[in-house]
């Protein structure tokens, strides 16, 4: 198994998991799970789920999912355990207890998401194949199931059709163009579970541009993976989803170690 990853990462991984409090964040999308035409055909891959699960129960590790889907989405596609926290709409959702307090918008965030979805709704109708995503605190134009042409037609379309929209916060992904009215990120994200959980060490993982806000956040011993291709932040890249199988399984041996010495 550990001859399909990098000496490199293996050190860096046997490193991290010998920290006191360990926190362990993936991405969902294109890192536990393959990438999907329908969004809700995502499934993580067995190996990681199990993975996961076994981190989870590890004394002094929490594990966490931070994700663009809204919360809801998210625990369909994941079916995370109760201990696994959760960030969604990268950033603007938050779980981490049942004591936690749900996303509120004000009136007039309220109002401007409004807005916004007519003006994208309008996008979508007007360019086949691109899709309409709603979210608590956003809206989501996706362009992977358009052909190339029309997809980049519709992101132009609707970046041109939000311009006069103030407070609306707008960001690219892999054939994806999100829009949300609470300003928020990965990385921001990231850190409130650093400073909730007392990480001393943190594992993230993810594959696309958004996930490189959580990137740059990470210092050592941190460890930060790239999954696939593409410019990053991140120190150590892996190929797919399937070799984050590998990964995980390696941490929870060396967690195990690392967490009864």
């Amino acid at each position: 198994m550990s001859e399909t990853l990098s000496p490199e990462l293996l050190s860096a991984l046997a490193t991290a998991a010998a920290t006191d409090h360990l926190l362990v964040a993936l991405d969902f999308d294109g890192t536990m799970s393959p990438l999907v035409d329908r969004a809700e055909d995502a499934r993580a891959l067995p190996g990681s789920t199990a993975a996961l699960r076994e981190l989870a129960q590890i004394p002094r590790t929490t594990t966490a999912l931070i994700s663009g889907r809204a919360l809801d989405s998210l625990r369909l596609v994941a079916s995370p355990e109760p201990e696994t926290l959760l960030i969604g709409s990268h950033g603007a959702e938050t779980w981490t207890g049942p004591d936690g307090a749900p996303l509120e918008l004000t009136e007039s965030q309220a109002s401007i998401l409004r807005r916004a979805t007519a003006a994208v709704q309008d996008v979508v109708d007007a360019h086949p194949g691109t899709v309409l995503e709603l979210k608590p605190a956003g809206v989501v134009l996706h362009t992977r199931t358009a052909d190339q042409g029309t997809g980049k037609a519709a992101t132009a379309a609707a970046r041109d059709a939000l311009a006069s929209l103030e407070d609306l916060h707008l960001s690219d992904g892999k054939n994806v163009l999100e829009l949300s009215v609470v300003q928020a990120d990965k990385g921001r994200g990231l850190q409130s579970l650093r400073e909730l959980t007392n990480a001393t060490a943190v594992i993230f993982a993810g594959d696309d541009v958004t996930d490189e806000h959580a990137f740059k956040t990470l210092k050592a011993p941190d460890v930060g993976i790239k999954v696939g291709e593409g410019e990053t932040a991140a120190l150590y890249r892996i190929t797919s989803p399937e070799q984050l199988v590998h990964v995980l399984q390696e941490l929870v041996t060396f967690r195990r170690a690392g967490a009864s010495a």
